[in-house]
């Protein structure tokens, strides 16, 4: 009787060692998981095992540059636009026009089928006319209504007339059907798998080399990035 008594005490025991051990990992998870959204919060930055890919993308700088700036922006987004007049000539100026880095666009469809359809306008642009694709994308922006961005005011017909101002000579024939075509659809398949690879979730979102910025309307946080990377 007595032995088994004793089993019966060290089994119990052993089961709330488990159980104890069990409450211990358990809180020590929500504790890890409580610091990664406190980091967030306090807007720190991602870093990722490698740079996203800009073979296939429109760059602008020196290709031997040693940091890459991406940028994962939508035409139907205001805040992209907001960045590009206001973030991207600082860092045009300062990194870009002196050899220090590169820029890449990377095209995100968060707004559906119009998203879509000026990544699209922008990947045929690209491939037909690749010394025009940079003021195209900006007249693109530009051509985004000052009120009610959610509207579908990006259509192919859109698109067309914003291309046209731009290439007076365009072939408009030419581009709706590269708009519609297979390949760029599957253009845009790459970009929507890199901003998928790097957990984009909002737009635009700016990568420096490996660095996903927290906020990209920080310009010193940009700033710090490059600079710490040209190290």
């Amino acid at each position: 009787m007595v032995a088994q008594a004793s089993r019966n005490k060290k089994g119990k025991g052993s089961r709330n060692f488990v159980l104890y051990t069990a409450i211990i990992v358990l809180i020590i998870v929500l504790l890890v998981v409580i610091n990664q959204v406190q980091k967030k919060e306090e807007g720190q930055n991602d870093h990722f095992a490698s740079a996203p890919s800009t073979e296939s993308q429109p760059v602008l700088g020196d290709a031997n540059a040693k940091v890459s700036i991406v940028e994962f922006g939508d035409y139907m987004c205001p805040t992209c636009m907001y960045w590009g007049e206001t973030i991207w000539p600082q860092l045009q100026k300062e990194f870009v026009d002196t050899g220090k880095a590169t820029f890449s666009y990377v095209n995100v469809d968060f707004h559906a089928q119009p998203s879509v359809t000026g990544a699209l306008a922008s990947e045929s642009i690209f491939k037909s006319h690749p010394d025009k694709f940079w003021d195209f994308h900006k007249a693109l922006f530009a051509a985004q209504p000052t009120a009610e961005h959610d509207n579908n005011w990006l259509t192919e017909d859109k698109a067309v007339e914003v291309a046209k101002s731009v290439i007076p000579d365009l072939d408009e024939a030419a581009l709706r059907t590269s708009m519609n075509s297979d390949e760029m659809k599957e253009q845009f398949q790459l970009d929507k798998q890199l901003y998928q690879d790097f957990n984009v979730t909002l737009t635009p979102t700016i990568m420096i080399n490996e660095t996903k910025i927290a906020d990209p309307l920080d310009y010193a946080a940009i700033k710090a990035a490059i600079e710490a990377s040209l190290e």
